[in-house]
């Protein structure tokens, strides 16, 4: 086996733990996979033998690198047209993450109404979060990671965790429950009436709608039952040339793909609490899509 063989085998053994840190760090699978394929790089061309853990070397390369790419990207979603989610990703961990509390972990800090949170922190605060609460990295090899003292790096988990824990929403679905009342909101929204889809939505829903500019979406977040019902209803009922729909896992949680003439039109993802629909995210930028549709 020659050396570019080895260093090969040994990134491809801690791919999917980089893609995770970088696709939370960022929000956007193209961003997440350049940072991978930079790490690559840097890893092919370095000096290895003084490497005595590649996890995590390849780790501090990835989070660096994502770190000063969060810090580029972010001056252009000042710009967005109209509100920014992440881009959706199919997420299924099987067998590959046995553990039920480990799946729930990173289910969690993967969902849409988390990564949108975590938008609001530094980079660095971001990344010492995601390291900590995501992977379980210990304090000390995250100070060392970033370059910063334990004391420092303990600082930025304090401050992001109390931001997480204010603005995130705090609930636990059974998944059984929550793709049960996916079906039914999409079941009410296209073919039932307004009363029955204004059952399933908690008084104080709120739909964020990503298009980007590139797409029909509402602008602003929309809030209420009646405001947020109406609006789902009358888009359902608009014609949509050989609709199909497919349900799938997205970001953690049970939701849909909404396809035309066998292109993507519509993402969304719901957020359940009490048997009622709380937040609804849908997706509609064509450049967020194309991952799920694969």
């Amino acid at each position: 086996m020659t050396a570019c063989d080895t260093a090969l085998e040994a990134f491809e053994e801690h791919r999917s733990v980089l893609t995770g840190v970088a696709y939370r760090m960022l929000g956007r699978v193209t961003d997440a996979e350049d940072v991978v394929q930079e790490a690559w790089l840097r890893w092919s061309g370095a000096d290895r033998e003084d490497v005595r853990d590649p996890r995590g070397y390849l780790v501090r390369v990835t989070t660096r690198l994502a770190v000063d790419r969060l810090r580029q990207v972010q001056a252009r979603r000042e710009a967005y047209v109209g509100p920014w989610l992440p881009e959706p990703i199919a997420t299924d961990y099987g067998p590959a993450v046995p553990d039920t509390a480990e799946q729930a972990v990173l289910a969690d800090s993967v969902s849409l109404a988390v990564l949108v949170v975590l938008e609001s922190l530094s980079p660095l605060e971001r990344a010492v979060f995601v390291l900590r609460e995501a992977f379980g990295f210990p304090f000390g090899e995250i100070a060392v990671t970033l370059d910063r003292s334990e004391a420092s790096v303990r600082q930025l988990a304090s401050r992001a965790r109390r931001h997480v824990d204010e603005r995130r929403p705090r609930f636990t679905v059974d998944p059984a429950e929550q793709r049960d009342l996916t079906e039914k909101f999409l079941a009410a929204a296209t073919g039932g009436s307004i009363e029955n889809l204004l059952e399933l939505l908690a008084p104080d829903v709120r739909l964020v709608g990503d298009s980007g500019g590139k797409a029909k979406a509402p602008l602003r977040v929309i809030e209420t039952a009646d405001k947020v019902g109406r609006f789902l209803y009358a888009v359902a009922h608009q014609p949509l040339p050989e609709a199909e729909v497919r349900f799938l896992e997205i970001n953690g949680r049970p939701g849909a793909l909404v396809l035309s003439g066998g292109r993507p039109d519509t993402a969304f993802s719901l957020d359940v609490a009490d048997g009622r629909i709380v937040a609804v995210y849908l997706v509609r930028n064509p450049d967020k899509l194309g991952g799920l549709a694969a």
